[in-house]
């Protein structure tokens, strides 16, 4: 499992840093994707916390300065990681509360799945912010990156 939750995160590495490089390098980031890749920093973070049993650093929907995007990125990854190495069983289960109070549980397996699946959700969002906005996403499929 944790040769698999590796492999994941690189993937999940690669695709956000590129797309931190390709905000960047624009003129002007829409809005909405500036919403949803703060979101997807932040929801990252939140997981972790939650599986170190830590507070969270970021509000779910907390702006982030592109700036710091890559920062806050390279932390998420780190403490991901760390959790995998120090993983002994991905079947043990984390107890949290929601944002809205309501307690539950999950693997810790599901729960690092979970943040792979959220991320590459609003990457897809954001290609269609793109799209909308005249800007030509490059392509973060899981195929080509392994190619």
């Amino acid at each position: 499992m944790k040769v698999f939750f590796n492999q994941l995160f690189d993937y999940n590495f690669y695709c956000n840093k590129g797309l931190i490089k390709e905000c960047s390098e624009l003129d002007k980031v829409p809005e909405r994707s500036i919403e949803l890749f703060s979101h997807i920093l932040n929801a990252h973070d939140i997981w972790n916390s939650r599986s170190l049993n830590r507070k969270p650093k970021f509000e779910v929907w907390q702006i982030h300065d592109i700036k710091h995007w890559e920062d806050i990125h390279y932390e998420n990854q780190r403490s991901s990681f760390e959790i995998i190495t120090n993983a002994s069983d991905f079947d043990k289960r984390i107890d949290y509360e929601t944002n809205e109070g309501r307690l539950f549980t999950n693997t810790l397996g599901e729960i690092l799945f979970h943040i792979i699946n959220h991320s590459t959700h609003h990457r897809a969002q954001i290609a269609v912010d793109f799209r909308s906005n005249d800007i030509d996403p490059k392509s973060l499929d899981y195929i080509f990156y392994k190619r």
